[in-house]
């Protein structure tokens, strides 16, 4: 099972991915991952610790390395634009090749549209179901309601672009 969750954010992109790069800030909006380790800017090749915290409250430290980190790029044809951040996991159990796992997050706004965040994580390995899918997924939705939070909020701050 890959965790999977994808929300619509009635903000432009530029501001949901402003949000979804500024690491220092997760704490302010992000009730899955309450902090996130990383040099400043991001940029792919760093490591970056992510600090979660699970539905039952039960915090766990997840080592990872930025793989992509894809600013928004708007394709001229369709006017669709999009961006995407992904990592890989790096804890023991990766290096053991017990659990391997990579993270996308994915933001799409076509013209006129809400922005649609979603992400995955592929996992593989012979002790996946260990990782507990089912409560990464349960992670996924709590960020992902949490961005669209902190975006949907901070578009409704801002005046308009003109």
């Amino acid at each position: 099972m890959n965790p999977t969750a994808r929300i619509d954010i009635h903000a432009p992109l530029d501001v949901v991915w402003e949000i979804m790069t500024d690491t220092d800030g997760y704490g302010e909006w992000n009730p899955f991952v309450e902090r996130a380790e990383t040099a400043q800017p991001p940029a792919v090749g760093n490591p970056i610790v992510l600090h979660v915290v699970w539905a039952n409250g039960r915090r766990a430290r997840s080592p990872e390395r930025i793989t992509a980190l894809d600013g928004p790029a708007t394709d001229p044809r369709s006017g669709t634009t999009t961006a995407v951040m992904s990592y890989v996991y790096e804890g023991l159990p990766s290096r053991l090749g017990l659990v391997k796992g990579v993270r996308h997050q994915r933001l799409t706004q076509r013209p006129g549209g809400p922005t649609s965040y979603e992400t995955v994580e592929e996992f593989r390995g012979p002790l996946v179901r260990l990782a507990g899918p089912s409560r990464v997924a349960d992670g996924f939705r709590r960020h992902a309601e949490g961005l669209k939070r902190a975006a949907e909020a901070r578009a409704a701050s801002s005046p308009p672009a003109g």
